[in-house]
């Protein structure tokens, strides 16, 4: 299913950034990456730099003169902004743009972002179906080229893989009250030997405190033979060498 997800950067200034991008999109499993008219020229080492172990992916890498011809092999096309645009074309939630790829499983899906200065073109987003809107503070709505594309490749990832992101159930045997009640009268005399209850006539409300203490925890029985191990040891004499 990854494979019909091609990523596409329009006028990318910065190699570093075609560099992290490929690490994204391979972080996530996807491979389909083209260029659109790259500011400093195609290939760029800069973008190899950054790529790290993603150097692979920018061996494979399209590149076109045009957005239009970058995107001519897609079904559906979405573009990415942080902010609305005033165009006549549906903005949709990075939600909404999931729920879509997901009832159009066979279509082949292209996802454009724009170069990092100003964002695409109104005749680029003249070209896609809808505009995914990354919702970001008010106070600071850019976004790194490469963060934008990891944010997208992500719910897509997930979306596939949603197995995966499941909570792990682990089974795990809680002591009893009976455990939990011998480890406080444990602790209780031990504390009565050190005169910790002072002065006496505070020692039921003193006592409840420990107990609203321990007993909210969840120990398993090892845990409350540690503690009581600790309680104990701290509570014996120092022996003269």
């Amino acid at each position: 299913m990854k494979n019909k997800f091609g990523f596409v950067l329009i006028r990318p200034q910065l190699g570093q950034n075609i560099g992290s991008c490929a690490r994204a999109l391979k972080n996530f499993g996807f491979s389909n990456l083209s260029i659109v008219n790259p500011r400093d020229g195609w290939p760029n080492y800069k973008a190899r730099m950054t790529s790290v172990g993603a150097f692979d992916m920018l061996e494979k890498v399209k590149v076109y003169k045009n957005t239009l011809d970058s995107i001519k092999n897609f079904d559906l096309v979405f573009s990415t902004t942080a902010r609305k645009r005033n165009i006549n074309k549906k903005h949709i939630s990075i939600s909404s743009f999931i729920k879509t790829i997901k009832q159009k499983r066979n279509l082949k899906i292209g996802i454009i972002f724009g170069p990092e200065a100003s964002g695409l073109s109104n005749e680029d987003l003249s070209y896609s179906n809808a505009i995914i809107q990354i919702p970001t503070t008010k106070n600071f709505r850019s976004m790194n080229l490469s963060h934008s594309m990891a944010i997208i490749c992500y719910e897509i990832f997930r979306s596939i893989n949603e197995a995966k992101f499941k909570k792990e159930k682990k089974t795990i045997k809680i002591s009893s009250k009976k455990t939990m009640n011998k480890f406080i009268k444990h602790l209780t005399n031990l504390l009565d030997k050190k005169n910790f209850f002072n002065p006496k006539e505070k020692k039921e409300a003193m006592m409840l405190n420990i107990n609203n203490l321990f007993y909210r925890f969840e120990p398993n029985d090892k845990e409350v033979r540690i503690l009581a191990s600790i309680i104990s040891s701290l509570s014996k004499k120092n022996r003269k060498a």
